[in-house]
């Protein structure tokens, strides 16, 4: 097969490697239909997260199902199938309560960027269509590999409820599929920060219901002036770094609660943010499986529409100019086909 490998900043190649295969009875091959880039990949590629060595790169996918290992039960080859970013059991003692992405038997993946991917924990992983999906639907299930559930994850993490507040610091594909959450979740108000005209709009079609442009002082003050003062119920911190998450925290009111999903690439909290205002700090990496079946619900009943944040899809060849595009800010998020 031929995938993605990462060699360094701003250096993405796309090379033969080894078919995966079974290795435990508990292993799926899945043949990827769609891939994508994700922010968080963009961190190895400008260089701020180190690349030790050639390494393949990619988390999100969907794809059919090849071959199953002998204890798998829950999906089958010829499946249409989703999974999270990364693996779980669905049966430990933290995905018992929710915590799929700290699972007790969890990995990674070699690479989701390729033809093929070895996808362990299938059972626990993999989530499978009714039926074959038509070629529209594929980026709306796309979606649900990562930012969708990311973007679920930091409105359930900010407590968001029918009637609250919401900002949502981040206009990427994240902060976009968290206005989605915050609309689908019942809030009232959506503030999205953004500066960027086309995410904007998108933001707007997710839900939101005002748009702050501003960044820093002056976007705080925005918001409070937005708020009667007093800041917003919840705030999604969809970013990681320090900017955006004192400012995530300075634009949530007194008692209100941050969700925090954006990878963190922060020294120190400031933590006069949070203490004197009782301002609460919740988030990581999104259990995607705990979330999955609901998600995938309303995306095949027509009922959202995630895939949206996709605005440029490539040959899985010409996944270097995807890079390139999301890097640029020439695309929101780049979907590749093998």
């Amino acid at each position: 097969m031929r995938g993605t490998i990462i060699y360094g900043p701003h250096d993405i190649r796309f090379e033969d490697r080894p078919d995966p295969v079974i290795v435990e009875p508990t292993d799926a091959i899945v043949r990827t239909v769609a891939a994508c880039v994700c922010g968080s990949d963009l961190w190895r590629y400008r260089g701020i997260a180190e690349v030790a060595k050639p390494t393949p790169i990619g988390h999100e996918y969907v794809g059919i199902v090849e071959a199953v290992g002998s204890d798998v039960t829950t999906v089958k080859p010829g499946q249409f199938v989703v999974g999270g970013f990364l693996t779980s059991d669905n049966t430990c003692a933290l995905c018992k309560v929710g915590a799929h992405a700290n699972c007790l038997h969890g990995t990674g993946y070699d690479g989701c960027q390729a033809e093929l991917i070895r996808v362990q924990n299938a059972d626990g992983t993999l989530v499978a269509t009714p039926e074959l999906p038509d070629e529209a639907m594929i980026p709306n299930i796309l979606a649900l590999s990562d930012v969708m559930c990311t973007g679920w994850h930091a409105a359930i993490s900010a407590g968001v409820k029918p009637g609250s507040t919401v900002v949502v610091v981040g206009d990427g594909a994240v902060g976009l599929s968290g206005v989605l959450a915050a609309a689908e979740l019942g809030a009232e108000r959506i503030i999205a920060m953004s500066r960027h005209e086309d995410r904007q709009r998108l933001a707007l079609e997710f839900g939101a219901t005002e748009i702050v442009a501003e960044r820093g002082d002056v976007g705080v003050e925005r918001v409070k002036e937005l708020t009667s003062g007093i800041g917003a119920d919840s705030v999604f911190e969809c970013v990681g770094t320090h900017d955006s998450v004192e400012q995530a925290l300075r634009s949530a009111r007194p008692g209100g609660m941050v969700g925090w999903v954006g990878v963190p690439h922060v020294a120190d909290l400031p933590q006069r943010h949070m203490f004197w205002k009782n301002v609460g700090l919740r988030g990581g990496p999104a259990p995607v499986r705990a979330y999955l079946d609901h998600l995938l619900d309303r995306v095949w009943n027509g009922q959202i529409q995630p895939g949206k944040v996709f605005d440029l899809t490539l040959p899985l060849d010409q996944v270097a100019e995807a890079y390139a595009a999301m890097d640029e800010r020439r695309s929101i998020k780049a979907m590749l086909i093998p």
